[in-house]
């Protein structure tokens, strides 16, 4: 460990105490930049794939801890633990984070103090106050870091169900216009909760406090969630009264995981520099990989759960909505493996080719790569370029969605 300690300190890794850090016997010195990293004492790095873009600084606030992290250019990781997650050129981390495996955050996304992430991807910009839990999540809107999606301190996203599942993805914004740069921010008042799996539109405002329970599909909203009617009504464990909405945004949730890989691959990859290296860039669609899993196993685990649901099922039979929601689930547990089967048959979809290819010219014609960001590159193009870009990933979401709804007819 000392040996690696002086390594990098030869490198020009900034290590005020030497005897302070720990470095794991696995961790490659030559994935740390020695170009103003700073590692300030109580820090611990593990992980051979772990990676330090230049100008990292972590402990500034608190002893870090790292496990396979991927680390970009500028970013500062004042105080936590982070595993298995990826960090984008000037993106934050305040004192007491806890973010576990298969995060993005990119470029200059910011979570203040004692945040805790799984899953979550959050787009440019977006800024997440102190006392929150928000895993499972994808984040998009705003412009700028003077324009951006915030949420509100004291927030949670509901993630697990009292029938104990967890296919509760959350989109707020979504991938297709999201990764246009040029989307209303959404903001989510502070001492509020999101119960999972919602979709939230962009320009929507939900007041402090709120609850949302139900997606906001239109934009520009400004929501003030009721309190919830306090009584005692019977209880079912392991009934589901609802389903197809479940299964819906579950479907949109993968959807746009698959188009956020792709714009990974045909347009990040593009941008390719010492602030944006290529090994980044692949870590990046790795983790989209990993929460893809996770998503296609938790729709499964849940159609599994439909055998009991079915049996608990004390409805009228002779309701029409009840015989509606016996067969969407008799059908979601019959055709589980192969709604999982097509699920990740479709990991590799492309969309309209044609579309993709004529917005990629467009890119190339009217970016210079050279001189300009990814993030200027992007808020450079036109209106009419980003609508191609939009249908494109858009068609990648919509085919998702046709194809498994083909195997499940009653969810149409």
């Amino acid at each position: 460990m000392q040996a690696k300690v002086e390594q990098l300190i030869n490198k020009g890794v900034g290590i005020p105490n030497p005897g302070g850090i720990e470095i794991g016997a696995e961790v490659e010195v030559d994935n740390i930049s020695g170009d103003g990293v700073h590692i300030h004492s109580g820090c611990k790095i593990f992980g051979r794939h772990t990676q330090l873009g230049p100008q990292t600084r972590l402990g500034t606030e608190a002893p870090v801890t790292i496990q396979d992290c991927q680390i970009g250019p500028h970013v500062i990781l004042k105080g936590g633990f982070f595993n298995k997650s990826v960090f984008l050129e000037n993106s934050t981390a305040g004192s007491g984070s806890h973010v576990r495996e298969g995060c993005l955050l990119e470029e200059e996304a910011n979570i203040a103090h004692t945040v805790g992430l799984k899953q979550t991807i959050l787009f440019p910009f977006v800024t997440l106050g102190s006392l929150i839990n928000f895993c499972d999540c994808l984040m998009a809107g705003g412009t700028s870091r003077k324009d951006h999606s915030e949420v509100g301190s004291s927030y949670i996203h509901f993630n697990f169900t009292p029938n104990q599942d967890k296919a509760t993805p959350s989109l707020i914004g979504d991938v297709p216009r999201g990764v246009m740069l040029d989307q209303s921010p959404i903001f989510l008042g502070g001492q509020g909760g999101l119960v999972g799996p919602s979709r939230i539109a962009y320009g929507t405002i939900t007041a402090a406090g709120s609850i949302l329970r139900k997606d906001v599909l239109r934009n520009n909203r400004m929501i003030v969630a009721a309190a919830a009617k306090g009584g005692s009504i019977p209880y079912v464990a392991g009934r589901y009264r609802v389903i197809k909405r479940i299964v819906h945004n579950n479907l949109l949730y993968i959807g746009n995981l698959l188009a956020l890989r792709q714009w990974y691959q045909h347009v990040r990859s593009q941008f390719t520099s010492d602030r944006f290296p290529d090994s980044l860039c692949r870590a990046a669609q790795n983790n989209l990989q990993i929460i893809l899993s996770e998503r296609i196993q938790r729709l499964g685990q849940l159609a599994q759960k439909m055998d009991r649901s079915i049996q608990n099922n004390t409805e009228k039979k002779d309701s029409a909505t009840a015989s509606n929601l016996l067969i969407q689930q008799q059908e979601l547990l019959a055709n589980k493996d192969r709604l999982s089967d097509k699920l990740q048959n479709l990991s590799a979809e492309s969309g309209d080719v044609q579309l993709r290819d004529r917005f990629l010219k467009k890119l190339n014609d009217e970016t210079d790569k050279g001189s300009q960001s990814y993030i200027e590159a992007i808020q450079s193009l036109n209106a009419d370029i980003k609508i191609v870009g939009t249908r494109w990933l858009q068609g990648i979401v919509d085919h998702v969605l046709d194809e498994a709804l083909d195997i499940l007819p009653s969810f149409r």
